[in-house]
Parts: structure tokens; C-alpha cells; sequence
């Protein structure tokens, strides 16, 4: 059998282009291998690399190989039992194959799965390959760009009212200088001749009148120089340069109440944390707003939001409210692309859903691009989660899924956030 081998010199990073090409063939062993691991990490090890199995039978390569020669006829036995494409079962006794799940074999060989390394960005490519967020840029100012001021170092012309004065005055120095300093060598040059040619004034006095007047001269021309010029003025200059007015931001509700214990609570940090390392990664201009509720609502920061303990009653209406005051304040639904998504275990006063459906009907579903609610628990569904169907049922925007263990996760997550057909 003949083998061919490159052997061919490459540069720096020479394994580059083999690994992509690796992971293109792979994608789909890869991509599994990725959604397995993310059930099987911390939540802080979330983001890093990764080892990944391949099994050895999912990257055979192409051979090339001596052929058969010339006209050859072949009689080949037939069979009563097997037709092509049969799969000849193990043999019922234990001699042969073993009965283990590997690849053992009766000679004592074998071969392990193969084991790839892949890196953080590369773990993180895969894990977010083929989500977006809903309905982006569709307000109308999405093709529109502002226009903003920005400094632009400085200018010899301007207004007074942008006067730099350090810069003026340390044009003014250097100016001072360049025209100064060649004068007061010469007089500093003409001063000590003066002086030897003071010890016989009688026999020089011709000289010394000539160096004293030109001493007079150059000394009138250095204070003739003035102390700023108009040529000195430096103006700080500012230009006005376009952005994009299109920008989203995502508000991110987490119950935190009594009900939720330690097992959900975790299992929506998972979600959260996926979904926030989804946005820092593949958005620019998003902001993220972090809400925890319980009987009461409060706008927390990315730390307090994951690593707090508060917890208490549940009004989820709270959290809605705080949302709405939030939009009001800051972020104007003809300027701002808003998106939600709401974890829950679906408790919740029983008197409270009724107002949740009315908060979001009249207050919140007409301005958002998108709304997602993941209701994890292993119960049977509760009003919260019936009054929010009717909801899905009238705004195609609303989104709504059921989280039963950590491997709904990241599934979950995939179809709320997976790519719309255009």
C-alpha cells in the first residue's frame, strides 16, 4: 500500500489551517461534544476550553492504495442466511470479542477514542453557532446614525471659546525661543569680547563703540519679540462622526423567592450565564439589566444577580413593574431594540398572575422585540404559566419553555435564541 505524506515547510501557526479544516469535517461531533460538557461544568468553568472525544470509527481518512490489475473473474460462495448490508451478530460465547463496551479485542490490542483540545474561543464558537437575537433591527431608526462630537486633537483656527491655553502658551514658548536664542548667543558672545577689549579702551575705542551699539540693537530686538501672537492661538478641534442609532438591551428577571430552591436557582444562573455570555460575545451595543424579585423587585449588578443570597415570598408582578419603570426611564422603545427573558418555577400568588398577564399585555409586550419565559420545575404547570399561554397565543414575540433537569438547558436555550429563516 502506498502512503503520501506532506512534507511541505510552513510558517508560524503552520497547524492553523488543519484545525479549522479539522473542526469543519467534525462540526456536528464537535457540537455535541460542547452541548455535553456545558451540563457537566460549574458555572464559573462555563466559559473555558475544552477536551473532546472523538470516537476513532468518525475520522478515518481517505487512503490511497494499490488497485487490482487487469480482467479477473472471482466465484464467490453463496449464502441462504445474509443479503448485503446484514450485520453479522457477536457470537453468543464469551471467546471471542469480550463483553465490555470498548474496543477490546482477543489479541490483547486496541485502540482509544481520539481526543481533541479545543480553545476558549473555539469552545465558544461552537456553543453559539446559529443563534441570534429575535427580530434585531427592525424599529426605524435602524438605518439612521447620529451624529455625536468628538475631540479631535487641535486646530490654528476656532473660536475664543476653545482657546487651548497650555497648548497656546507652549506654541508661544517655542516660538520665544527659535527667535531669541541666536540673538542672545551673539550678545552673550559680543559681552565677553566687550570686556577684553574694556582693558585697553584708549587703543580699542573704535571697536568697543561698534560692539556696545550692536549690543543695543540685538538687545531691542529680543524685547521686540512679542510674548503670544496670533500665529501661537491653538483651538481644541471637535468633529462630528456618525453611530449607529440601532441598540439593544436585555432585561434579565430571575425569581429568587423561597420556593426556588438551591437545585432551580442554579439550573437559571446556568441559563443566565449562557445567555449573557451569548450577548457579550456576539453583540457590541447590548446592555444587560439584571432584576431579582421576590415579593419585592430591585436592580441588581451582574455580581449580586448571580452570587446573592437574598430570597423571601413571590410576587412576580414586581419584577414586571420594575421592568416597565426601567423602559419609562432609560430605554425608549423607538430607540432601543428590548428583549426579556424570565426564569421562574412557576409559583406565584394566585391573585398576582391575573395582574402579570395585564402588566405585560398593555405595558410591555407591545415594545418588546422578543419575550422569553423558561419556567423550570418538575411540578404541574400553575396559573403563572396558564395565564402566560394565553399571552403566547395573542403576541407572536412571546416565547415560552419547560426546563425539567440541567440537560433541558442548553436545548432550551438553542431554540429560543436559534437563527429565524429569512
Amino acid at each position: 500500500m502506498a502512503h503520501f505524506i506532506d512534507r511541505r515547510l510552513n510558517g508560524r501557526n503552520k497547524s492553523a489551517v488543519n484545525r479549522q479544516r479539522f473542526i469543519r469535517r467534525y462540526q456536528q461531533q464537535l457540537k455535541k461534544a460542547v452541548s455535553d460538557a456545558v451540563l457537566k461544568r460549574s458555572i464559573q468553568d462555563i466559559d473555558k476550553g475544552e477536551s473532546v472525544s472523538i470516537p476513532t470509527r468518525d475520522i478515518s481518512e481517505p487512503v490511497f492504495h494499490q488497485g487490482k490489475g487487469g480482467h479477473r473473474d472471482q466465484v464467490h460462495p453463496g449464502n441462504d442466511q445474509f443479503i448485503t448490508g446484514d450485520r453479522v451478530d457477536r457470537p453468543s460465547g464469551g471467546g471471542a470479542g469480550g463483553s465490555g463496551q470498548g474496543d477490546a479485542s482477543n489479541q490483547g490490542e486496541g485502540e482509544d477514542d481520539f481526543v481533541f483540545q479545543i480553545s476558549k474561543e473555539e469552545y465558544l464558537d461552537l456553543l453559539f453557532d446559529g443563534l441570534e437575537l429575535p427580530n434585531l433591527e427592525k424599529n426605524k431608526l435602524n438605518k439612521i446614525s447620529e451624529m455625536k462630537t468628538f475631540r479631535a486633537g487641535y486646530t490654528a483656527d476656532g473660536v475664543p471659546a476653545n482657546i487651548n491655553i497650555v497648548r497656546s502658551l507652549r506654541q508661544s514658548l517655542a516660538r520665544r525661543m527659535a527667535l531669541q536664542v541666536g540673538k542672545k548667543k551673539t550678545v552673550a558672545e559680543l559681552e565677553l569680547e566687550l570686556a577684553e577689549l574694556s582693558k585697553h579702551p584708549a587703543e580699542n575705542y573704535a571697536r568697543i563703540q561698534d560692539i556696545e551699539a550692536e549690543i543695543v540693537e540685538l538687545k531691542r530686538r529680543i524685547a521686540a519679540v512679542p510674548f503670544i501672537d496670533t500665529f501661537d492661538l491653538r483651538f481644541n478641534n471637535f468633529v462630528q462622526r456618525p453611530i449607529p442609532s440601532t441598540q439593544a438591551v436585555m432585561f434579565c428577571l430571575m425569581d429568587v423567592s423561597g420556593s426556588m430552591d438551591q437545585a432551580t436557582k442554579d439550573m437559571a444562573k446556568r441559563f443566565y450565564l449562557l445567555l449573557y455570555l451569548f450577548l457579550t460575545r456576539t453583540y457590541k451595543n447590548v446592555e444587560v439589566v439584571f432584576i431579582r424579585h421576590h415579593t419585592q423587585a430591585k436592580e441588581v449588578d451582574e455580581q449580586e444577580f448571580f452570587y446573592s443570597q437574598e430570597t423571601g415570598g413571590t410576587i412576580v408582578s414586581s419584577a414586571l413593574q420594575l421592568m416597565k419603570e426601567v423602559m419609562e426611564a432609560r430605554y425608549p422603545p423607538d430607540q432601543w431594540n428590548i428583549y426579556a427573558a424570565q426564569a421562574s418555577d412557576g409559583d406565584n400568588w394566585a391573585d398576582d398572575s391575573p395582574l402579570c398577564k395585564q402588566l405585560l399585555q398593555k405595558d410591555i409586550m407591545s415594545f418588546v422585540r422578543y419575550y422569553a419565559y423558561i419556567e423550570i420545575t418538575n411540578r404541574a404547570h400553575q396559573t403563572l404559566w396558564h395565564e402566560y399561554e394565553s399571552i403566547a397565543r395573542s403576541f407572536p414575540n412571546f416565547a415560552m419553555e419547560h426546563i425539567r433537569s440541567v440537560e433541558d438547558i442548553y436545548p432550551v436555550f438553542r431554540e429560543l435564541f436559534k437563527k429565524q429563516a429569512a
